[in-house]
């Protein structure tokens, strides 16, 4: 489970750290993507292999599927980290991002989310007056 929040500035190549306590579960590779939101989504490869075994056995028409697999796995990339626990992020993700110079590792139980810093303090203001009130509806059933 990933949780927690950890702030990094990416060096001149491109490459920002990966918090220690989350580096041996990518031990066998990250996957990055681009979130539904402004951020970057790091996958375990075993999370990753979840995620698409659970794409393959989809309900969705071929034509949906289709779409659903360009939008997902064309955009994706797989990278290792370095001996000195940093990872290269892909220009392509650091745009889409809006990603600058200073970054948040955000845990989101199953996978990491990647944020540029001013974008994050956003969301989460956001996602936290949402959550209690998602949490009260729940209460609610």
């Amino acid at each position: 489970m990933f949780f927690g929040e950890f702030a990094y500035k990416i060096d001149e190549k491109g490459r920002m750290p990966v918090p220690p306590r989350f580096r041996n579960y990518f031990k066998d590779g990250i996957v990055l993507t681009p979130g539904p939101e402004k951020c970057i989504i790091a996958y375990t490869a075993a999370e990753w292999k979840k995620l698409a075994a659970t794409l393959t056995s989809s309900p969705l028409t071929a034509s949906k599927m289709r779409k659903l697999n360009r939008a997902i796995f064309a955009t994706a990339f797989s990278t290792v980290i370095d001996g000195q626990g940093r990872i290269a992020l892909p220009p392509p993700l650091r745009d889409s991002a809006e990603i600058k110079e200073d970054v948040v590792f955000a845990g989101a139980n199953n996978y990491l989310e990647i944020w540029d810093k001013d974008l994050w303090e956003e969301e989460k203001a956001n996602s936290q007056e949402q959550a209690w009130q998602i949490i009260e509806s729940l209460e609610k059933r």
